[in-house]
């Protein structure tokens, strides 16, 4: 489990086929419009801010704050997902003695920034150590899930793999 990054209990949430791909260092999000506009969002929240990224173990934390975990996204499609990182978040902080709340921010184009504030108590707790479970044995199958065609396909940067 210790090798279970935010990136991948996202894509986990997101989609299981682009977990495995992910996890099994089959990338192909160099090519995405949207992971680029993610990663640049990140860079003007780090200029920003006197407190950048910080990297703790084998996950990056976009900021901490006295009272808070944050989490910054450039949209609210996948609010399950990142719920889910920003628990895993915690319970690494957690696991060093560090107890914080999480905050989700999202950037939305044109819109206000939208919040969501996130505890990690026991019941998510127990529920993430069983998905970090179910992430082990999905990453360690000799083959990915069959891909299953969804709206959100059409975005995302394994579209080609996964349908053409």
């Amino acid at each position: 489990m210790n090798n279970i990054t935010g990136t991948l209990i996202n894509y986990y949430f997101h989609c299981k086929t682009q977990c495995w791909l992910h996890a099994n260092r089959i990338n192909l999000e160099d090519n995405s419009e949207d992971v680029r506009i993610g990663k640049v969002l990140h860079e003007i929240k780090e200029e920003k801010s006197k407190l950048s990224e910080i990297k703790i173990d084998n996950i990056k934390i976009d900021r901490i704050t006295k009272d808070y975990l944050i989490e910054f996204k450039k949209s609210d499609s996948d609010p399950q997902a990142v719920k889910w990182q920003v628990f895993l978040y915690l319970y690494k902080l957690k696991l060093k003695g560090i107890e914080k709340l999480g905050k989700i921010e999202y950037h939305e184009k044109s819109k206000e920034t939208k919040t969501e504030i996130l505890e990690l108590n026991k019941q998510n707790e127990k529920e993430l150590l069983r998905v970090l479970e179910e992430i082990e044995k999905l990453i360690s199958s000799a083959t990915p899930p069959p891909s299953k065609f969804e709206n959100k396909c059409k975005k995302c940067a394994y579209y080609e793999y996964c349908f053409i």
